[in-house]
């Protein structure tokens, strides 16, 4: 600056360049920017080494005005054709975010370098526009232009955004091309694409085969390894880090870390990351910090911590607020999160996500009186056309059982998007029919259908066996690409082998490339509902060959849940075994449960009870309630009374087990004891779910409950099953009046069981099908000993094969036998 002052009689346009250049290349723009003004003003004229530097001060500042001011005077010298300052001018445009003018200075360039092309990619790269980038970088090649590592690292941030995994491996096939492979900025932009692309395994191979790493390596390795969710590998990478005095991780990374701890409950690592990093380094000042290691708390449990560190920030957002909120609901404090909301109130003004926490602490504790309160609160505070509150509050009346709430609620929704027609048809999976509605007009209103609304969609045929409506979304997945979606390919193999076809399920398990251990444990679940325990066998075997299954306790409840249904003992002892010795997973209630229903099932009730007595675990009502069953079934009067008793000292709050109970009483013909149980359960308010059966026929489902002479062709049926009756008794049936629950003479009986819902659904499919052809009826419970003997026999006399799914397993009667083999 000196030197430029003393020659002030001698200035010429070298020095004026100097100096602009100078005052730029230091950040001081303005200054740059009034000396080029003086210059101007001088009679020293600009020259093609001028602009450059003034341009870049000009986007430096996104001085728009003054940018526009300068390439006025670039086109009035007649500079526009200059490689150098057309750079320069593209680069000053980007960064205004005005890429219209970027483009059209880009395109009246004569000619272009590399720089020309990277300026341009970069500035589509960073405003979002990655298709332009793309475009921008194949023409670039098409010109003969060898990219360098700026245009790649450039250009990799739009094949993860655009999320296309061919163009992100072309462009990495590049790197290795032209020599960019050992540059860490080019190997850090692939492993950042690579976790857009959801590719974990590429970026571990990518960075096992980097021979230099820097801090931007690592804190993209376990950032993108927690966004995805391998939160253990996330932390497993960062102990690894820790050891290298050279690599700190910056606060996003520790924000990351700090997410991951709270997802695995690492309450140990997250205190260690909270006091030698976050507090060391001063980042307790920063609220977002605080913000993320309040969540971790309340995600480990520790919701006194959690309030600490609450209480001690000197100023809070609504973030702040949400999290403790947000806290307290998942660990089931409801009360403490509502206070708190009613403190915050007093404090700050809550937002639409504030609302979203406690419409689903709501439903959690299924207080509505609160959740009223909470939606006349949003309507005062003009929330009401939040998308989000209003999914919210359709999801929170439905599942607090108010469904007419939730549906008044959609229909007055302004607007409505994919996730609130889901929400709406997950709402109606008590009403099956409604929820088909639902999904017609969601259709009929042009809303086009995602993943989640297919596995929302599924699930309600499978409840009402509705093979036709299954096979219409299946059509309709199939025409949207969907197919290759393996959780949708999940709730395919389940609709199917639910609503009565294995044979189609089976070959939508063998059409799936990608396999995950839903889908081998949903084909295992399925054979073992037909009571193909072997095959079941067979498909557990290959899971295990197959590279990257896990097993886990699951899968297992499945593989004994099959062997009981096929009368398999050994195998499922067996497995029973491997599970703990082999794969050293403690067995849980639900697989002894299980073992005792495999021994009662195959009469084995001795020794149910004595393993239920050698368990290290508490049995709890579904173990004493499967060997109570099969005392029902085996009539072991001795055995039946100790489970009781186990049973009676439970308290158990489900109305299923004491029904079994009375049940039991009944079937012993103790009705003293089914009158007291009967008493019981109507005066704590309990409610028994009601017998129904179901058939399809033409693609209508056709519903009856037991006794049921509320329908058209009721008298027709009657008649029916009454002639049935007849020739089933010359085949030898005789009427198991056991199975009766009612304490009434022998011949109300017969009428009793006559009545039950799934005969008259098996008449009522005789009547309206064709002879010959088969017959499948759905039942919402287990179905009775006498009515499964009855079917065996209608079989016979009708020469029909019928198809029978109950709360327990399918049923194939065919000429006077079943698949089952008498285990159900």
């Amino acid at each position: 600056m000196a030197v430029f002052h003393l020659n002030s009689q001698t200035k010429n346009v070298y020095l004026w360049n100097t100096i602009i250049r100078s005052m730029t290349h230091t950040g001081q723009f303005s200054t740059a920017l009034e000396f080029y003004s003086h210059m101007r003003k001088s009679d020293i004229k600009p020259d093609n080494y001028t602009f450059p530097s003034v341009i870049n001060a000009c986007g430096s500042l996104s001085d728009f005005e003054m940018g526009t001011v300068v390439y006025g005077h670039v086109l009035e010298m007649g500079f526009q054709s200059d490689l150098y300052i057309g750079n320069a001018l593209i680069d000053m445009y980007a960064r205004m975010n005005d890429l219209g003018r970027a483009r059209k200075v880009f395109d009246g360039l004569p000619s272009k370098d590399v720089v020309s092309w990277n300026t341009l990619i970069s500035a589509y790269s960073a405003n979002g526009y990655w298709e332009e980038a793309l475009e921008v970088f194949h023409q670039a090649r098409l010109f003969g232009v060898e990219p360098d590592s700026f245009t790649l690292s450039n250009v990799l941030p739009a094949c993860g955004g655009l999320l296309k995994v061919t163009q992100g491996q072309i462009v990495h096939g590049l790197v290795e091309k032209v020599g960019t492979k050992k540059d860490i900025t080019v190997n850090n932009g692939l492993l950042s694409m690579y976790f857009k692309l959801e590719r974990p395994m590429d970026c571990e191979l990518l960075f096992s085969e980097m021979t230099h790493r820097d801090t931007v390596t690592w804190n993209i390795m376990i950032c993108g390894y927690s966004q995805l969710g391998l939160y253990n590998e996330s932390i497993q990478l960062f102990l690894e880090m820790d050891g290298c005095e050279c690599i700190r991780p910056d606060l996003m990374t520790l924000a990351s870390l700090l997410n991951a701890c709270g997802h695995v409950r690492d309450l140990r690592l997250g205190k260690y990351i909270h006091h030698d990093f976050i507090v060391k380094n001063k980042y307790e000042c920063d609220i977002t910090a605080n913000n993320i290691i309040i969540n971790m708390y309340a995600k480990c449990g520790e919701l006194k911590a959690s309030r600490d560190v609450f209480s001690r920030m000197k100023c809070r957002d609504s973030v702040s607020w949400n999290c403790l909120i947000n806290g307290y609901a998942e660990n089931g404090s409801y009360t403490d999160a509502i206070q708190l909301f009613k403190t915050m109130k007093r404090e700050t003004v809550p937002d639409s996500a504030t609302y979203v926490t406690l419409l689903s602490v709501c439903t959690q504790a299924e207080n509505i009186d609160f959740a009223r309160q909470l939606h006349s609160d949003i309507m005062k505070r003009g929330f009401e056309s939040i998308l989000i509150l209003g999914n919210s509050l359709v999801d929170m009346y439905a599942k607090c059982g108010h469904i007419h709430d939730s549906l008044k609620h959609f229909q007055n929704m302004d607007s409505q998007d994919t996730v609130t027609w889901n929400t709406i048809i997950t709402a109606c999976r008590e009403d099956c029919a409604m929820g088909f509605r639902m999904v017609r007009k969601m259709r009929y209103d042009g809303i086009e259908p995602d993943a989640t609304t297919f596995l929302v969609s599924l699930p309600l045929c499978s409840i009402l066996a509705a093979k036709w409506k299954g096979k219409e979304i299946h059509n309709q997945i199939l025409r949207l690409g969907f197919q290759s979606d393996v959780p949708i390919g999940n709730a395919l193999i389940e609709m199917y082998s639910k609503s009565g076809s294995l044979t189609t399920a089976v070959r939508v398990f063998d059409g799936m490339m990608e396999k995950d251990i839903v889908t081998w444990t949903s084909m295992i679940t399925a054979y073992g509902m037909y009571g193909e325990g072997k095959k079941a066998l067979g498909v557990f075997d290959d899971m295990k060959k197959t590279p990257g299954i896990l097993l886990d306790h699951i899968v297992f409840v499945s593989i004994l849940y099959a062997c009981s249904h096929s009368g398999l003992v050994e195998e499922g002892r067996t497995h029973f075994d491997q599970m703990k010795r082999e794969y050293h997973m403690e067995p849980r209630l639900e697989h002894y449960a299980c073992m005792v229903d495999l021994f009662s099932r195959s009469g084995l009730v001795s020794e149910a009870e004595e393993f239920i007595l050698s368990m290290p675990i508490k049995p709890d009502v579904t173990i004493w309630g499967a060997l109570l069953s099969a005392c029902r079934s085996s009539r072991d009067t001795k055995t039946a009374e100790r489970a009781l008793h186990n049973l009676s000292h439970l308290n158990s709050d489900d109305p299923g087990y004491h029904v079994l109970a009375s049940n039991v009483y009944a079937t012993l013909g103790n009705w003293d004891k089914v009158k007291k149980i009967r008493k019981s359960i109507k005066s704590r308010g309990m409610k028994k779910e009601p017998g129904s059966s179901w058939v399809e026929i033409n693609n209508k489902v056709y519903v009856f409950i037991a006794g049921d002479r509320l329908f058209e062709q009721y008298a027709e049926v009657k008649n029916l099953l009454w002639i049935l009756y007849g020739l089933m008794a010359k085949e030898g049936y005789v009427a198991d009046l056991h199975s009766v629950l009612h304490d009434v003479d022998d011949d109300e009986k017969v009428e009793v069981l006559c009545g039950h819902s799934e005969r008259i659904a098996i008449a009522f499919g005789l009547i309206n099908t064709k002879p010959g052809t088969p017959l499948q009826i759905m039942k919402n419970l287990r179905v009775c000993g006498d009515c499964h003997t009855a079917t065996k026999y209608i079989s016979k006399v009708v020469n029909r094969e019928i198809l029978v799914r109950d709360a327990n397993r399918f049923h194939l009667f065919k000429d006077g036998t079943c698949s089952c083999r008498d285990l159900w």
